[in-house]
């Protein structure tokens, strides 16, 4: 890892640092960081919250979300003695101005050319307001000595097409480009990271990544947990909204993509979008075919509406329109309150006889890693052949935890390495190839399935 970024002062400002993201993802992921030594000694952490909170209020549950045995009350100190909180309205354009003296003081102070964050740990609809407040007070101007600030946002970008297309109007009239991290904390997850070395760097793959090769690939995201109480979340977003029109979509480009002239942020980037402008959205007449959505037997109670369409579980049936992917089907599945958790981009090769195949998996959790699915003979005199799995484990191969996926979100974003965050023409395209289906579904409940909790899933129904 290239370690200038721990060079520099960074002052990291967190709107909302009370909510449940920041509590649950974003300060353990400060204290992974702070423990391994790859946070800047000059550290500063502004907390936004629109009521009084205090340090120890903020860092109460740090603890538990952390969740280690040997877990360092040392380390939760350093960030507490790097920490402060601010009360704020955060429509009100005078506090930004306020806020903004207050980082001119910080970096008067001691933190001279400092790096310069904004996190967005904010529910996607106060996005605007607040994106324009802090381009409209000198927000989104560097300061003395240091760099442009950089904005970090958390998706949903948008609610649909319309929608994302006024967010990133909104971001570009007072950011640029180059400063807006888009999160996707699935992208950087340590297993799709690796992806394109592991195709790119290892010929055998890379000779067979292509439709002479590959019968189907599957991007699957399911899970075992119901809603957990996010009633309103839920029910204006659903399931197609929530993994497949971002997450899946991301994973299944750098999955197929062409190899990018250089292994560069810009480059990896131009090569998603052309993959993602070659996938074709499912034709308004054939949703009912390639699309299935379904939902969980019980799920109209726990948001209090009998008649919800709001799908749980959600599987898309794509093609690629290009010279290497024609032909091969693209599945996309997503769901809630399924019988396994299990994240996976599955590639299956052409069988070269009736019952022969052999399939690659990259397992994104709960286990990261990749298994290599292959015909083997059985030991003994006979020809018994059955699979095998050569499988690959980061934390048994390395001897260690691999980083989370906001570890190196955070890290990135100092270091000004967008490599894993959506650009704005990538957040479009994804819109677009959903948007159909989504408009069909907003019409009606007809062809929405139910199934019962810790079920596969309503496929066991059609």
């Amino acid at each position: 890892m290239n370690y200038d970024h721990l060079k520099k002062p960074l002052v990291l400002v967190i709107f909302g640092i009370t909510g449940d993201l920041a509590q649950r993802k974003l300060l353990p992921a400060l204290y992974q960081l702070a423990k391994a030594g790859d946070l800047p000694e000059q550290l500063h952490i502004v907390g936004i919250s629109r009521r009084d909170v205090s340090k120890d209020e903020v860092y109460a549950q740090l603890a538990s979300f952390v969740a280690e045995p040997d877990y360092n009350r040392d380390i939760e100190q350093r960030l507490k003695d790097h920490s402060e909180m601010r009360q704020m309205d955060l429509l009100n354009e005078q506090a930004y101005h306020e806020l903004l003296e207050h980082l001119q003081q910080l970096e008067t102070a001691d933190e001279a050319g400092a790096s310069r964050l904004y996190y967005l740990s904010i529910p996607s609809q106060a996005f605007t307001p607040i994106i324009r407040l802090l381009g409209a007070t000198g927000h989104n101007a560097p300061l003395s000595n240091g760099d442009a600030p950089r904005l970090l946002i958390e998706k949903p970008f948008g609610y649909d097409l319309t929608s994302a297309k006024e967010l990133v109007y909104a971001l570009d009239e007072h950011f640029g480009e180059d400063q807006i991290y888009r999160i996707d904390h699935y992208v950087a997850k340590e297993t799709v990271q690796n992806i394109l070395t592991f195709r790119f760097q290892n010929p055998l793959f890379e000779s067979v990544w292509n439709n002479q090769h590959i019968s189907k690939i599957e991007v699957v995201a399911r899970e075992q947990l119901d809603i957990e109480g996010r009633a309103n979340f839920y029910e204006q977003t659903g399931a197609l909204r929530d993994l497949i029109q971002s997450h899946l979509l991301q994973l299944l480009a750098i999955t197929t993509m062409n190899r990018p002239d250089r292994q560069e942020s810009e480059e990896i980037h131009i090569e998603k979008l052309r993959l993602l402008e070659d996938v074709r959205p499912i034709a308004p007449d054939m949703v009912d075919k390639k699309a299935l959505r379904g939902q969980y037997a019980g799920y109209r109670n726990e948001v209090n509406n009998q008649d919800s369409i709001t799908e749980t579980y959600a599987r898309l049936e794509l093609t690629i329109d290009n010279d290497r992917w024609r032909g091969v089907p693209i599945i996309l599945e997503t769901g809630k309150a399924l019988n396994e958790k299990r994240t996976a981009i599955s590639v299956c090769f052409q069988p070269s006889g009736s019952d022969e195949k052999n399939e690659l998996v990259f397992r994104i959790q709960p286990q990261e890693g990749i298994t290599l699915r292959l015909r083997t003979k059985q030991p003994g005199i006979t020809n018994v052949t059955e699979d095998a799995d050569m499988d690959f484990d980061y934390t048994r191969s390395f001897n260690q935890r691999p980083a989370e996926a906001y570890e190196r979100v955070i890290v990135d974003a100092i270091r000004g390495d967008q490599t894993l965050f959506s650009s704005a023409a990538e957040v479009i395209r994804t819109w677009e190839i959903i948007e159909t289906v989504l408009e069909h579904w907003l019409r009606n409940g007809e062809g929405l399935v139910f199934y019962q909790k810790g079920s596969s899933g309503p496929v066991d129904n059609s």
